[in-house]
């Protein structure tokens, strides 16, 4: 049964924890028989989550980037073709009536490091149909996102043991 009203959340902050509440949102939402669709973008590498996802049958999950980190001052005109068409699917799958959620992993980030416009996500979100609920998540939310926003999630840093040279681990960070 889709859910009466879809509502905007925004993860965002420099704190741990983005990606994980929305994929935790996710799993909440399988149970209850709703399908998500997610779209992690500047993400190519591989995730646990993709392991672990790909035999769930609520839950979709694609990414659109390449492997590896690229700073700000590395991004090509490749990044933004696969940012650009990540959203385009990412929209089909909002309108296609088969997702209660959309999730659009690392998004705000995107924005931030030029692949995207803020324009973009906000026509994306003009076109959200009543039902369905979309989860932006990501670093540096621009102000338009959050305004835009029903619910707001900021993750705060309080202490990290990357600080101490604690390298991502899989199972944990990938």
């Amino acid at each position: 049964m889709p859910l009466p009203k879809g509502y905007i959340q925004v993860y965002t902050g420099d704190g741990k924890g983005k990606t994980t509440a929305a994929l935790g949102l996710a799993l909440r939402a399988a149970g209850h028989e709703l399908r998500t669709y997610i779209g992690q973008f500047m993400k190519g590498q591989d995730y646990g989550e993709l392991h672990s996802l790909r035999n769930l049958p609520y839950i979709t999950i694609e990414q659109y980037g390449q492997p590896g980190c690229v700073r700000r001052e590395e991004v090509t005109q490749g990044h933004v073709t696969l940012a650009r068409q990540g959203l385009e699917r990412a929209r089909r799958a909002m309108l296609s009536g088969q997702y209660d959620v959309v999730v659009l992993d690392e998004v705000n980030i995107a924005i931030w490091f030029g692949l995207l416009e803020v324009e973009e996500i906000l026509e994306f979100l003009d076109q959200k149909p009543e039902s369905v609920e979309v989860i932006l998540t990501g670093r540096r939310a621009p102000r338009e996102l959050i305004e835009r926003a029903d619910l707001v999630t900021e993750m705060c840093e309080v202490k990290h043991y990357y600080k101490k040279g604690v390298k991502a681990r899989a199972g944990i960070e990938l």
